[in-house]
């Protein structure tokens, strides 16, 4: 059981959650520059897709009325909640940035790493 949500009001949960999906996608971007990796991805509003070269998808997801971060994976879902400056998973308490990478790596074959 992880620790109780941070309270958000929801102008600091939409910054916060459209700052880590800029995060994401700036990183896709460099990783296409660099040529380490081809993933497609696409946003609409809180929904980001990323495309693996496989073309299994990865989707991070914001749920606005419950101030969480959601990421879906061919392994399964997960729920992050913001508790005091880190996005933690509801179930075990692993850091999102962390699952994501795992999840990536997992997917595309390759390492991959994702950072705050």
């Amino acid at each position: 059981m992880t620790a109780a949500a941070t309270p958000l009001t929801d102008a600091e949960y939409d910054t916060q959650t459209a700052q880590i999906l800029s995060r994401i996608e700036a990183q896709v971007d460099a990783w296409l520059e660099q040529d380490l990796i081809d993933i497609d991805q696409h946003r609409t509003g809180g929904l980001l897709e990323l495309e693996c070269p496989d073309r299994s998808k990865l989707v991070i997801n914001t749920q606005p009325p419950l101030h969480e971060l959601w990421l879906a994976s061919r392994r399964g879902g997960f729920h992050f909640r913001y508790v005091q400056g880190r996005w933690l998973d509801t179930k075990d308490g692993g850091e999102f940035f962390d699952k994501l990478s795992a999840e990536a790596s997992f997917q595309c074959g390759k390492p991959l790493r994702f950072s705050a």
